[in-house]
């Protein structure tokens, strides 16, 4: 899948923290060069709270059990602060003779591409998009819509307005495939549950605008909407702002929620009360499994089986997806474990598009 294109446009802030790929190096070596593997980040660098920061735990999950240190010989990230980086970080990274190097977002696929053409004893790998005819490149996509789904079961069990949200970047594949399953998650429980819940849905047309975001969020809980799933890169901070600002004027008991995607966004639902309570609006997060794809790759690289000019797919079944527990109360978490195994069992047919918007 293509989440990537929710980041695709996501703020480059971050670029103080370029990390200067190479200003980072350890210059420590490590005895297994044969595992090593070099991670090349797209422009929202390796601390975007989505993509890049899940592979990069990937890569440090790997070391660790591998026995590899940060630097050369061992694993190490070089930052993108724009697409101009692309290519020169791949040739410091072959120049470096990591053995594997790993490319985050559909952003980088001409470069994954044209490395892998030019060095074609080195093995390289696209997330979140696919590469053809290439011996030396693996592509690793995932099932979000599967995860999102989980996501529309718990929100239609926690909603106490019948009233849910979902904020979109742009769209695109990626960002559909979040869409069509929360919707579709939303609605199949409504049934079960005999309740008539609406979901409003919207998209902002990028994924940089937070302050669109943050308003279509306010529209949406002025609307009496009581939970918000985003899939909107940077500009889902966004909508956390404005939740933040409507649960600070509220009773704990009364707050609006948010459901974050990619990683554990928890830590963006912190907040006090108006009661004085400090809490967590974040009812829980749809997780992209870079993290585990990426070190799935490294592995069998590592063993000496890498899957070149294979497309491997990440799905609930694989844990490429899931959904955190966050703050998902125990009927609704038991649910979406029910929901979970339907769909692995394919008692559950997850739609790929969104039926309308």
């Amino acid at each position: 899948m293509k989440i990537k294109k929710i980041l695709a446009g996501a703020s480059i802030a971050i670029a103080g923290l370029t990390l200067a790929a190479c200003g980072n190096h350890s210059h420590k070596t490590t005895k297994n060069s044969k595992g090593s593997i070099a991670l090349i980040t797209d422009g929202a660098g390796v601390n975007d709270n989505s993509f890049n920061q899940s592979a990069w735990n990937g890569f440090m999950a790997y070391g660790k059990e591998h026995n590899l240190q940060k630097g050369k010989g061992g694993y190490q990230y070089f930052a993108s602060s724009s697409a101009a980086d692309f290519a020169p970080n791949f040739e410091q990274a072959v120049n470096a003779n990591y053995k594997t190097i790993i490319g985050v977002g559909y952003e980088l696929k001409d470069a994954v591409a044209s490395a892998a053409k030019k060095y074609p004893k080195t093995n390289f790998a696209i997330i979140d998009d696919v590469i053809k005819g290439q011996k030396n490149v693996v592509s690793a996509n995932f099932q979000s819509n599967e995860a999102a789904y989980l996501a529309g079961v718990a929100a239609a069990y926690t909603t106490k307005t019948n009233t849910v949200g979902f904020i979109g970047g742009a769209h695109g594949d990626i960002v559909d495939l979040f869409d069509a399953g929360f919707t579709q998650g939303v609605k199949d429980t409504a049934k079960k549950l005999h309740k008539n819940i609406t979901v409003l849905n919207q998209y902002i047309g990028n994924f940089t605008s937070s302050d669109k975001a943050k308003s279509i969020a306010q529209s949406m809980y002025a609307k009496k909407a009581d939970i918000i799933m985003h899939a909107a890169g940077g500009a889902g901070s966004g909508l956390f702002q404005a939740a933040k600002a409507i649960n600070q004027t509220k009773a704990e008991k009364d707050k609006v929620w948010v459901i974050g995607v990619d990683i554990d966004q928890s830590s963006l639902g912190k907040y006090t009360s108006k009661d004085g309570k400090k809490s967590n609006f974040t009812l829980t997060s749809v997780i992209t499994g870079v993290n585990v794809a990426v070190k799935d790759i490294a592995d069998r690289a590592y063993e000496g089986k890498f899957p070149g000019g294979q497309n491997l797919v990440y799905g609930l079944k694989t844990n490429g997806v899931s959904i955190t527990r966050g703050y998902i109360n125990d009927k609704a978490w038991s649910a979406t474990r029910t929901a979970r195994n339907d769909v692995i069992n394919k008692k559950v047919s997850v739609a790929i598009h969104p039926k309308s918007n």
